[in-house]
């Protein structure tokens, strides 16, 4: 009876979580500060699942959670590609989702960015030999930036949004 009731007392293994990753901190200060320059304040995302195994939707679903929080650094997912700077391609772009992939992009508003997350969308993936597959996003967009990894981390995906606001910035500096 006794260790059960020391049990209750005793520290926890969690008790020494970090809740601060300050990489993360650093590079979505970063990201802030570039999209301040670039968009005005805001950077719209909209997400294409094109036929993915949700590994790499889980991730960036993860990067709206509190303890990510992308929001602070100016980023944001939204629903319609009409209000959308930024098209996320996840997956391989199988056959049946290649027309719906393009209505997508035609409806974004230029200039328009493609971002491939994961290695299906990156044209790596198992999925990409398929009968039923087109390829990597790079099939039917011209990518702008290729961000690998079966899932890629939500840190990887926000340094690669800010490699993207960097190139688009290098872009706009050099025309």
């Amino acid at each position: 009876m006794s260790k059960r009731l020391l049990a209750v007392f005793e520290k926890k293994p969690t008790e020494n979580f970090s809740f601060k990753d300050e990489e993360f901190e650093a590079v979505g200060l970063s990201l802030k500060h570039e999209v301040n320059k670039i968009f005005g304040r805001s950077l719209a995302i909209r997400e294409l699942d094109t036929g993915s195994d949700n590994s790499t939707e889980i991730e960036l679903v993860n990067l709206t959670t509190p303890h990510y929080d992308v929001e602070r650094f100016g980023v944001t997912f939204v629903a319609s590609p009409r209000h959308a700077d930024v098209l996320i391609v996840t997956g391989a772009i199988t056959l049946n989702m290649a027309t719906a992939a393009q209505k997508t992009y035609d409806a974004m508003p230029k200039p328009k960015f493609v971002v491939a997350v994961g290695d299906d969308a990156c044209g790596l993936g198992i999925l990409n030999d398929s009968y039923a597959v087109l390829g990597g996003a790079d099939k039917l967009f011209d990518v702008d930036l290729k961000i690998p990894g079966n899932p890629p981390s939500p840190k990887d995906i926000l340094i690669g949004i800010l490699t993207l606001t960097k190139k688009i910035q290098a872009q706009k500096s050099s025309a």
